[in-house]
């Protein structure tokens, strides 16, 4: 058994390296994002509202984390932590919009669409989009072998394979019952694929080859990606308005299946607890130097808002 006292170091210096890198994830987009001040403004100025100041960083914290697994340079990990960030804020903003969700509120505040218009809130995603990729091609820090397998990745998580195609198969269904193997498929597109992408991400910022936890890696975003999408579907749920930052009970209203809606509350959080485990399961081979993506399992799983 675990000593309290050496789990509550542990769990105080994850919560500090959490801070850490969540300050980092804000810096470095703020960083890269055009001032407001540059020409077009109001496209530059809603680009920063829909991306700074908001959200647990949770892509970007799983591609910190997997980036100090394969004993990655930090610096090296910050475009591919910035840039999941933007594709994650881009998807958001159009998600919001009237022909997609239609949801007033994200993150505690108005949704880009209501806080300027639908035009330029299109605009927004479009132009995170680009600058996601344009970040990770200008990196002086990664080499080209390094920028073209995340590339990669970030393109089949952002397309039709991935968040696209997951918000395809969402409309699509709208209104109908379906199962549970199809509501997963939607899901690990909609939003296992960018959590996928993420993690992976960071263990190419490595310059070391690390085939054995590449494959760790591989198989723990899998679970804990799912997995987030289940403890989405519970919270929004259990949860109210303010908790959450966005529409509780959105989904339900709108008629479509979640976990909880097709298994029923207590089932849903078994799966949750299974997909945990799962992810966990992944890291069974290797000690402390995956204590962070184990805690992040945690974070994930176990979080309330």
């Amino acid at each position: 058994m675990t000593n309290p006292s050496i789990a509550a170091l542990e769990n105080s210096a994850f919560t500090q390296w959490l801070t850490d890198m969540q300050l980092r994830t804000e810096t470095v987009l703020a960083q890269h994002l055009p001032a407001a001040t540059i020409i077009p403004q109001r496209l530059h100025e809603a680009m920063r509202y829909a991306t700074l100041g908001g959200g647990k960083r949770v892509r970007a914290l799983l591609a910190y984390a997997a980036g100090e697994f394969c004993h990655a340079n930090i610096v090296k990990t910050d475009a591919a932590a910035a840039a999941v960030e933007l594709i994650h804020a881009f998807s958001l903003v159009h998600d919001d919009m009237p022909c997609m969700d239609d949801d007033d509120l994200r993150r505690g505040k108005p949704s880009t669409h209501k806080q300027y218009d639908d035009a330029t809130a299109l605009l927004v995603g479009d132009a995170l989009q680009s600058l996601a990729f344009q970040l990770i091609t200008q990196d002086t820090h990664i080499e080209d072998s390094q920028k073209i397998k995340m590339l990669h990745l970030l393109a089949i998580a952002t397309g039709s394979r991935g968040m696209a195609g997951g918000q395809a198969i969402d409309l699509e269904n709208t209104g109908l019952l379906i199962t549970q193997a199809e509501l997963e498929v939607m899901h690990l597109h909609k939003t296992g694929a960018l959590i996928h992408a993420a993690t992976l991400m960071g263990a190419y910022s490595s310059d070391q080859e690390h085939a054995d936890k590449i494959n760790a890696v591989d198989h723990f975003s899998k679970s804990i990606g799912l997995a987030f999408q289940v403890v989405d579907d519970i919270l929004d749920a259990e949860a109210d308005t303010q908790t959450l930052g966005k529409t509780a009970g959105k989904d339900a209203q709108a008629n479509k299946s979640t976990y909880v809606t097709l298994l029923g509350l207590s089932k849903a959080k078994a799966l949750a607890a299974e997909l945990h485990q799962n992810a966990i399961d992944a890291l069974s081979n290797y000690g402390q130097e995956a204590d962070l993506l184990r805690h992040l399992a945690h974070f994930i799983t176990q979080r309330s808002f």
